[in-house]
């Protein structure tokens, strides 16, 4: 919504392109290996990690233009490394503001002050703030430069429909109708996915009372960018509010609404204008300030019960939502891309068998329970369920304003990447480790000579610590990078290294298998468990 006036796309400081529809029809009707509907954040994410595996994919928007509004801003570390393999890093990171501290507020005083870990060895900041437009819009800028990705805007798909060997794809844009096949469908059309419902599928969990108005505001504000989380402050007494910093000076503030308060009556200009200004006086803001835009939103944590149905695969919020406590619904559904992602590059590109792809669900579902189990901690201190909870939180925060240890009842257990122990496609480990990335987690970074790990990797990475094998004794399959590290290094002590010791990383950073004493052969063995003997073997 924007103030009265002013257009919906009318923004203070975000240009909105207008995409028309496809012109050149010839093609439309052309096979597909991979459509993906959706050009949102996970869309357009997907199609340029497919790229990346020189897959070719079709995008299918409704839309004519990005998403409005700032909507999901927090972008974690991860992420970026997500960012950085589909070659779409470098305008994040020119515009994108880095951030590793919260402070949380009880009755206006200061009762948790949080650091995200964060050293100068780290190759990310833990968390970036961005406005949803620019992500869509760098996103869309690297995909449109890509000879591999074909967007079709206001296109809805229309109807989904099952062949042997692939999916029929219906599709409505302003000149006519039309189908095409696909031999492979991901599914990035959000929280109300229509290819959700057009096969029948329900999410499943739980929905809390929790309702929040996100409003942008621009103003000269000299704050940090810090994380600001004010409990029962005295413009909104017994709830909840929200500062963030973004570019450009815009302000994003999320505030709780009262069970008595309908979303209809907060929604409306001058209530939100009235809560807003009472927010910048408590932060003792006094200048002035334009408002940009708001919304509304409830938290929920609600999830298919498995993220693949036949040849299609849900990705981000049509397989999940996740509450916002702790920056979850972005970057669990990047994960998601990145995920499935590989694994259908791979099997498109014949190096793996389509068994691979039953990994995408125990994983990722696997992930979303655990951002469910954190998410839902942060939730029930946010926005207490019951009068019970709301006690219980209460007492905490009270306690917190005289015993310090109390402020860490606060922390909204910011997103960590989730460790992938229990996969079908994860080793088990070597119990002669007693450090380092354990199989199913993510892969540590540490500088070397020249940059980072992370800038080595390449498809399956083998880290050969000290004078291990090197590529020619590895070199069974395309698509495997062998990386020798020295012992006396920072990259053999992250990984609990000594001679002979060998890591088999995943090409979405995750250790696939480590042994301390490793041989090729059971490198190999490794990588035929995972692929399943898939045609890429020699």
């Amino acid at each position: 919504m924007r103030p009265a006036g002013r257009l919906e796309l009318d923004s203070l400081y975000f240009t909105y392109p207008h995409f028309d529809g496809p012109t050149d029809r010839a093609h439309l009707s052309d096979d597909a290996p991979v459509a993906i509907v959706g050009a949102g954040p996970v869309g357009l994410t997907a199609a340029l990690t497919l790229a990346s595996e020189g897959v070719r994919s079709v995008v299918l928007e409704k839309k004519a233009t990005f998403n409005d509004g700032s909507r999901a801003i927090c972008i974690a570390r991860q992420s970026y490394y997500i960012l950085d393999r589909i070659g779409a890093l470098k305008p994040f990171l020119e515009k994108s503001l880095g951030w590793t501290t919260g402070r949380t507020f009880y009755r206006g005083k200061q009762i948790l002050e949080f650091k995200m870990p964060d050293s100068e060895a780290e190759r990310f900041r833990p968390m970036y703030n961005l406005q949803q437009q620019y992500i869509e819009q760098f996103l869309w800028e690297a995909a449109d430069a890509s000879p591999l990705i074909e967007i079709r805007w206001q296109s809805a798909v229309t109807d989904v429909a099952d062949e042997n060997d692939g999916v029929r794809l219906s599709v409505s844009d302003p000149a006519a109708d039309y189908a095409f096949k696909a031999d492979w469908v991901l599914a990035a059309d959000g929280a109300h996915s229509p290819v959700r419902k057009m096969r029948g599928l329900r999410l499943q969990g739980e929905n809390y009372e929790g309702r929040y108005v996100i409003a942008d505001v621009r103003m000269e504000h000299d704050y940090p960018t810090i994380r600001r989380a004010l409990f029962d402050p005295v413009c909104r007494p017994g709830g909840t509010v929200l500062v963030h910093r973004q570019p450009d000076n815009i302000w994003r503030i999320d505030y709780q609404l009262r069970d008595a308060e309908s979303a209809e009556e907060a929604t409306r200009e001058e209530e939100v204008r009235r809560n807003v200004e009472a927010v910048l006086a408590d932060i003792g803001h006094t200048g002035g300030y334009d408002l940009e835009w708001w919304s509304v939103y409830s938290a929920n944590t609600l999830a298919l019960d498995d993220y693949r149905d036949g040849r299609i695969f849900f990705i981000g919020d049509s397989a999940h939502i996740v509450p916002i406590f702790g920056v979850r619904g972005l970057n669990n559904g990047l994960a998601d891309v990145q995920n499935i992602g590989w694994k259908l590059g791979w099997v498109l590109n014949g190096r793996a068998g389509e068994g691979l792809l039953d990994s995408y669900t125990p994983e990722r579902r696997g992930a979303t329970l655990d951002v469910f189990a954190n998410a839902s901690k942060s939730t029930r201190f946010m926005t207490p369920p019951s009068h019970g909870w709301q006690v219980m939180r209460d007492a905490a925060l009270s306690l917190a304003l005289t015993k310090p240890y109390a402020g860490a009842l606060a922390n909204p257990r910011q997103m960590v990447p989730y460790t992938y122990a229990d996969s079908p496609v994860t080793l088990a480990d070597d119990p002669a480790f007693s450090s380092g990335p354990a199989p199913g987690s993510v892969a540590a970074d540490p500088p070397l000579d020249q940059g980072h790990l992370s800038e080595r990797l390449s498809g399956f990475t083998v880290l050969s610590f000290g004078d291990g094998p090197d590529k020619g004794e590895l070199d069974w399959m395309e698509g495997v990078t062998v990386l020798r590290i020295g012992l006396e290094t920072d990259g053999a002590r992250a990984y609990d290294a000594e001679e002979g010791t060998l890591y088999l990383i995943r090409p979405d950073m995750h250790v696939a298998a480590r042994w301390r004493q490793g041989e090729p052969d059971g490198v190999e063995n490794a990588l035929r468990h995972i692929l399943q003997n898939a045609g890429g073997a020699r």
